[in-house]
């Protein structure tokens, strides 16, 4: 739980990894479509449903950073267009500098899609494009 700007955050994500448990599964939609159904009749207003995208690394950067010892199969390699501070690892290191109520000194950022973002109120799909590619440490 981190307490932000406009109220509490408890949270969890869930990643999608291949049958080896080793990578993230990669979503391949150029030219292609998916669907799913979500029961947003339990979702009351002031809590937020998601899906998106994010441009992680498949292996959640085991390979491009020597550091990183667990990979995708432990859920590292998080980013998002926000630039998160509640991650614990960034590039296989402890996000453990300042680290104060869930937030570290430092935020893993990266362009993010939100397919749908929503509850039984509302409903909205984002674009966050980034001036960067793939995952980038960031802070401030």
């Amino acid at each position: 739980m981190t307490q932000g700007q406009y109220g509490a955050n408890i949270g969890s994500r869930i990643y999608l990894l291949e049958s080896s448990g080793d990578k993230y599964y990669q979503f391949k939609l150029k030219n292609r479509e998916f669907t799913f159904e979500v029961d947003v009749s339990n979702l009351p207003c002031g809590v937020n449903g998601a899906l998106y995208f994010v441009e992680m690394e498949s292996d959640g950067g085991k390979t491009k950073h020597s550091g990183n010892k667990a990979g995708a199969k432990y859920g590292t390699g998080y980013c998002d267009a926000q630039c998160p501070k509640d991650v614990k690892w960034i590039y296989g290191e402890a996000n453990s500098k300042e680290w104060n109520n869930g937030l570290g000194h430092y935020g893993s950022c990266c362009a993010e899609i939100d397919i749908w973002e929503a509850n039984s109120i509302s409903s909205a799909f984002t674009l966050h494009p980034c001036s960067v590619t793939g995952t980038y440490r960031c802070e401030g």
